[in-house]
C-alpha cells in the first residue's frame, strides 16, 4: 500500500442521538435546540401576555428524549355539592435507571375561570394532564427555559382564579301615584306546585390502573424480545388504561415473551 493511500484518513461519521442523558450538560444542550424546533414546528406552545408557555405534549416530548415517562398514581373525587374538583399524582419513571425520578400533583375544578360547564370527565383529565406537565416541570424546568420558553406549563396557566362578578345596581323609577291593592290573581296564575325532577344516577368514574400495575407493564416492555414501536405504542396510551385493560395487557405481554422465548429456543 502506497503511502498516499495510507495518509488519506476516512470521513468521521457522526451518529444522530436518538436519545439524551439528563445527567451530561453537554447531551441536554443539545436537547434544548433539538426541543425548540420541534415546538416551534409543531406550534406546541400558548401565548399569555405576551410570553410563551409549552403546552404539556412539549413536556412530554422532553421527557421521551431522556426515557422518562409519566405514571398516573392516583385519581381522587374531591367534589362537594357545589363544586366538581380532582386531584391527580403523577411520578415520573425512568426507564433507563428503573427508578421514579420525580412526582407532580395537580388539582382542576369547575369553579375556576372558563371551566363552568365542563363535564365531570373533563375536569378529571384536565387534573391528569395539569399533573404531568407539574412533574416534568420539576426535573425539567431548567431545558425548556435553555430552549427559549417560560418554565411554566401552559396548563398551569389556565387557572385565572375565581373573580366575582359585580352585578349593576338597579335603578327604582319612583311610583307617580299609589297602586292599588292587588287583586287576587286568577285562578290560572295561581302557583303551581313544581313537578318532582328525577334524579338522573351519574356514571362513576372509571376506575384506572393502578401504579404497580403499570410498573409492571414497563418492566415487560423493556424485555428484549419486545419490539420498539410496541413499546411506544403501548407506553402512549398505558395513561388511558382501566384496571381491567392492564390486566388484559399484562397477560398479553406474558404470553408474548414467553412464545418468542419458546420460538428462539426451538430456532436454537
Amino acid at each position: 500500500m502506497s503511502e498516499a493511500t495510507k495518509n488519506i484518513k476516512e470521513p468521521v461519521r457522526k451518529t444522530k442521538v436518538e436519545s439524551f442523558d439528563i445527567s451530561r450538560s453537554d447531551e441536554t444542550l443539545h436537547l434544548a435546540t433539538d426541543l425548540a424546533k420541534f415546538i416551534k414546528d409543531n406550534k406546541l406552545s400558548t401565548t399569555v401576555q405576551g410570553k410563551e408557555f409549552v403546552n404539556v405534549e412539549g413536556w412530554q416530548y422532553a421527557g421521551s428524549r431522556l426515557g422518562i415517562v409519566p405514571i398516573v398514581d392516583h385519581v381522587i373525587n374531591v367534589s362537594t355539592e357545589q363544586e366538581i374538583k380532582y386531584q391527580a399524582k403523577v411520578t415520573l419513571f425512568d426507564m433507563k435507571s428503573g427508578h421514579t425520578v420525580g412526582a407532580g400533583f395537580a388539582i382542576c375544578s369547575n369553579k375556576e375561570q372558563g371551566k363552568k360547564f365542563y363535564q365531570e370527565f373533563a375536569i378529571m383529565s384536565m387534573a391528569q394532564t395539569r399533573a404531568i406537565g407539574k412533574a416534568y416541570r420539576n426535573i425539567l424546568a431548567w431545558i425548556i427555559r435553555a430552549a427559549g420558553y417560560e418554565p411554566t406549563p401552559a396548563e398551569e396557566m389556565e387557572y385565572g382564579g375565581n373573580t366575582p362578578t359585580v352585578q349593576p345596581a338597579m335603578t327604582v323609577a319612583p311610583a307617580a301615584t299609589p297602586a292599588p291593592a292587588a287583586a287576587e290573581a286568577p285562578a290560572a296564575m295561581k302557583a303551581v306546585p313544581a313537578e318532582p325532577v328525577a334524579v338522573v344516577a351519574e356514571t362513576p368514574a372509571p376506575s384506572y390502573a393502578s401504579a404497580s400495575q403499570k410498573e409492571e407493564i414497563i418492566r415487560l416492555l423493556n424485555h428484549p424480545v419486545i419490539t420498539r414501536p410496541e413499546k411506544t405504542k403501548m407506553l402512549l396510551n398505558i395513561n388511558r388504561l382501566d384496571e381491567e385493560r392492564a390486566t388484559q395487557a399484562i397477560a398479553k405481554l406474558k404470553k408474548a415473551i414467553d412464545d418468542r422465548e419458546n420460538g428462539q429456543s426451538a430456532a436454537a
